[in-house]
């Protein structure tokens, strides 16, 4: 499964689609990403690589006929909302203190970063783009639980391609991504928890959301 980036697209681009804030001792540890703790079943590797194969067509598919942002998040929306299991990110980027938030707070904080994930993608993936994603069949365990699934984005010209692995975990809505490592090994999680510390730490839950509203809004203004 292949779309292509432009000569431009590179390390940065990724960083700015898949994290947010500083990444600075965010990288896991390679040897943990070694280790290994048995095969996955083929049923279970088929099922943590679908979500993935689903959310690169759509990428592909918004990159090619979404002439605005805000055309490409609604593109994007219905594969992110499949792929990701955007509670367990958010609730890992915020760290212990979302124990102690309200449920109205966690209800708009989860809408927040659902809008904000959609269209940190859609300012991305632009149709000048023209992004080269693969996507390994072959699934490898996840020292802390779940599965790992291998990708790479990058172009047909020869530059640079950067791996993007997803952290799977199996739960009541199936496999569906819990993190994801930029360059094979930087967490999205971890980069973010600095960021969203930052915001927490000085506005609360409510400008925490600010925070991303205003990250959203910035990425659809085409």
């Amino acid at each position: 499964m292949i779309c292509r980036f432009s000569p431009k697209v590179t390390l940065s681009l990724l960083s700015a689609c898949l994290l947010t804030g500083p990444v600075a001792m965010t990288a896991l540890s390679p040897a943990a990403l070694a280790q290994t703790a048995g095969a996955a079943s083929p049923a279970d590797a088929a099922s943590a690589v679908t979500p993935i194969s689903a959310l690169y067509d759509a990428l592909k598919a918004a990159q090619k006929t979404g002439k605005t942002a805000q055309q490409r998040a609604t593109m994007i929306a219905p594969a992110v909302d499949r792929a990701f299991d955007l509670e367990a990110i958010l609730r890992r980027s915020v760290g212990v203190r979302y124990n102690s938030l309200s449920p109205s707070d966690r209800t708009r904080l989860l809408g927040s970063f659902r809008q904000f994930t959609i269209a940190r993608y859609a300012s991305s993936f632009k149709p000048e783009a023209q992004a080269a994603f693969t996507v390994n069949p072959q699934t490898r365990p996840n020292p802390t639980g779940g599965l790992i699934v291998d990708t790479t984005i990058g172009g047909t010209d020869g530059g640079d391609v950067t791996p993007i692995d997803y952290i799977m975990t199996n739960g009541t809505s199936g496999w569906r991504i819990t993190d994801v490592l930029l360059n094979a090994h930087i967490s999205q999680v971890a980069a973010q928890r600095a960021d969203f510390g930052e915001a927490l730490s000085q506005g609360g839950a409510s400008g925490l959301a600010d925070h991303l509203d205003s990250k959203t809004a910035h990425f659809l203004h085409d």
